[in-house]
């Protein structure tokens, strides 16, 4: 299931679980690392982000499983586990027990409030480590309740890859050093990295704590979406002069009547003028319009339109794979050829196979089996 891209030859152990460190896995996979994810029997539900992965189905509450894994781990760079601070440990495969089989072995840790801490060990998901950071409040209007960003700014991008980015900086030290680490990567250090921006404009004088007052919040007139004739949406970007001049060209508004671009004071005003242009039209018309035009104003279109939009369809980043979309992978190497997202291998489908690479035998493996520590699907 490897492709052939610069991770390969790279082995990643993922222990199984939901969210941000399956995704990590997931680009490891499609940077063509072998990932070797390890399911439990009674599972979560729905599979996901296991393309590109080979399965074994382990439960490793059972005797004897810690020390089946830790086979594994001997022929392994890197693990990467998303469960709560302990459970590892508590295991037998914590990154001391993992160390003393494999000092070269990079450990990956993602979890959402950190390894310590006094809540370390509670539960929590995207938008409760969101909102702890100060970003979630900086989200949406002061006339709404801040919305939640999908899980894409906390778990995937505070999360997953801040993650990847620490198995890769640590697998190419362990590569030159042959020193392992273990990566501590949590949500809200990522999210808090990213907000970086927002404190340095509030330091400079040029970020409001009042939400949608601000450049990049919707305050602005020119950073924001606006609602068309059909009931769609045109999202509007033009920060620099040269594309505000050409959105105003191309709507047809005088720049005398519409007033300085960093005018404040004009700010409201320009909302509404700005809402009442962009009513005029259906979406369909508006990105004809602005279609390759330098002023910063797309469509804004539904997950499912986005796989016909001719930039998409033109680089394959969405495509349509039997019964529903997949995402091409990202990023792209010109050298390097990366793994599809199309394979995915069924719950447990490869234990014997991997087990066999790792050395156990087949009496081996049927005992593992009749224990009940590996199972067969």
């Amino acid at each position: 299931m490897t492709g052939q891209g610069p991770l390969e030859g790279i082995r990643i152990i993922e222990l199984g679980g939901i969210g941000p460190a399956p995704y990590c896995g997931q680009l490891l996979a499609e940077m063509g690392a072998e990932v070797i994810l390890i399911e439990r029997p009674y599972g979560e539900g729905l599979r996901l982000h296991t393309h590109g992965k080979r399965s074994l189905c382990v439960d490793l509450q059972k005797e004897g499983a810690a020390e089946m894994l830790l086979e594994l781990v001997k022929t392994a760079d890197g693990l990467v586990e998303g469960w709560r601070p302990g459970v590892a440990e508590r295991l037998g495969i914590g990154p001391g027990d993992c160390h003393a089989v494999n000092s070269k072995l990079v450990y990956g840790r993602m979890t959402g409030w950190g390894q310590d801490g006094p809540w370390a060990e509670m539960a929590g998901h995207d938008i409760n480590y969101l909102s702890i950071t100060g970003a979630l409040y900086a989200m949406g209007s002061t006339e709404e309740v801040p919305p939640p960003p999908l899980n894409l700014l906390g778990d995937y991008g505070g999360g997953s890859l801040f993650l990847l980015s620490g198995m890769l900086a640590a697998l190419l030290r362990a590569e030159r050093t042959g020193k392992g680490e273990v990566i501590d990567a949590a949500i809200i250090d990522g999210v808090q990295s990213m907000m970086g921006l927002v404190h340095a404009l509030n330091a400079a004088g040029l970020w409001r704590k009042e939400r949608g007052s601000n450049l990049l919040d919707g305050g602005a007139p020119y950073y924001r979406c606006y609602r068309t004739a059909d009931g769609e949406f045109m999202a509007v970007g033009c920060l620099e002069p040269k594309f505000f001049a050409e959105i105003l060209r191309l709507l047809e508004i005088d720049p005398a009547e519409y007033g300085g671009q960093n005018d404040l004071s004009k700010w409201p005003e320009q909302h509404l003028l700005l809402e009442s242009v962009f009513a005029r039209r259906t979406r369909a018309d508006w990105a004809a319009v602005f279609d390759g035009a330098d002023a910063c104003v797309t469509p804004v279109l539904s997950y499912e339109e986005a796989a016909s939009h001719p930039q998409n369809t033109a680089r394959g980043t969405l495509e349509k794979k039997r019964d529903r979309l997949a995402a091409g992978p990202a990023p792209r190497f010109a050298a390097a050829r990366t793994a599809g997202s199309e394979t995915t291998s069924g719950l447990g489908m490869d234990a014997a196979a991997v087990l066999a690479e790792a050395g156990i035998d087949p009496d081996r493996y049927a005992a593992l089996v009749e224990a009940g520590i590996v199972v067969e699907t």
